[in-house]
């Protein structure tokens, strides 16, 4: 009497080695698991620190670079684990073991690619040290227990999965580029357009300010009030008593020599000298000289406005005929 028995599943095969990996078979896998995500992450970095904080582009470069070093992570660490390869490794036929052949698991992998921190350090002398170890050894492998070696690569065709990562790789990098060149050259523009802005329009708005007519006295002042940020009008409103108290005359300022000291989209600065004339009849007229430096901001509705006035050089006066 025979009894048949039912097939007991077996663990997958590892591939056996076939001897020490080549330096040029290393070197290739390394360009292809770390240096096309090395270099996107550099370039995101630089865009990342060019966007303005905490902006929809500073998170999506934030985003891309978070996300590729766990791609990163899980291709180098991970998938060995699993497969048996990652991605560099599988295109061309090699896979890292302990010294006895074995597989190594994710803590291995981890500490070994961090040791690569030593063949960097020393003058990139570990990456060379394959050349004539004679088991093709990096600093980061004598220091770990491992060894590359050559096996028999997965019957799929790797070409085409590295193919399009590596394609991917680039497509980001270049996006990112032109993302971050449209980036800047808009702040520029719109830098540009607002220091013209505020070189036009800044002297008018001064001029507004500090002018005003007794006989039009409470409607002048509420517009020069109109024209100060909210937090500069409380400054505004107390000169503008003190005036009252101490007995208005009319005066009427001029700009005559500007200059922009700094500006972004929001933000300007500017250095004005400034001329008038003090009095209603001619025949008391008085001459008057200032100059002052003036912030910007820009409101919510898009109109600049005085955020505050410095007087660098105290108005002179001096008598019509004098």
């Amino acid at each position: 009497m025979t009894a048949t028995l039912g097939a007991t599943p077996q663990a997958p095969v590892e591939p056996q080695a076939e001897g020490p990996a080549s330096w040029a078979a290393r070197a290739g896998a390394f360009l292809v698991d770390v240096v096309a995500g090395v270099a996107t992450i550099a370039t995101m970095a630089l865009l990342w620190q060019t966007a303005p904080a905490r902006s929809t582009l500073w998170w999506i470069f934030a985003g891309v670079i978070a996300l590729t070093i766990a791609l990163m992570a899980v291709n180098r660490l991970l998938m060995p684990t699993i497969t048996g390869w990652s991605l560099g490794r599988a295109l061309f036929g090699i896979a890292v073991r302990k010294r006895d052949g074995s597989a190594v698991g994710v803590v291995r992998l981890l500490g070994r690619d961090l040791a690569h921190l030593l063949d960097t350090a020393a003058l990139l002398l570990g990456w060379l040290w394959p050349l004539w170890d004679s088991r093709r050894r990096t600093f980061a492998d004598l220091l770990l227990r491992t060894e590359v070696h050559k096996v028999e690569g997965p019957k799929r065709d790797m070409r085409r999965p590295t193919a399009a990562a590596l394609i991917a790789a680039t497509v980001v990098c270049v996006a990112g580029v032109g993302l971050g060149y449209f980036m800047e050259y808009g702040h520029e523009r719109a830098v540009l357009k607002a220091r013209q802005q505020i070189s036009e329009q800044g002297p008018r708005i001064v001029e507004q300010l500090l002018s005003y007519n007794v006989d039009t006295l409470q409607q002048d002042f509420s517009h020069a009030q109109s024209l100060a940020t909210d937090g500069y009008r409380p400054q505004l409103i107390d000169q503008q008593q003190a005036v009252q108290k101490a007995g208005a005359h009319s005066n009427q300022y001029f700009a005559v020599s500007t200059a922009v000291l700094s500006a972004t989209t929001d933000h300007a600065a500017m250095l004005m000298a400034m001329q008038g004339q003090r009095g209603a009849n001619a025949s008391d007229f008085k001459f008057i000289t200032a100059t002052v430096r003036v912030d910007f901001d820009k409101s919510r509705d898009g109109q600049w406005r005085v955020a505050n006035l410095v007087v660098l050089k105290k108005p002179q006066l001096s008598q019509v005929g004098q």
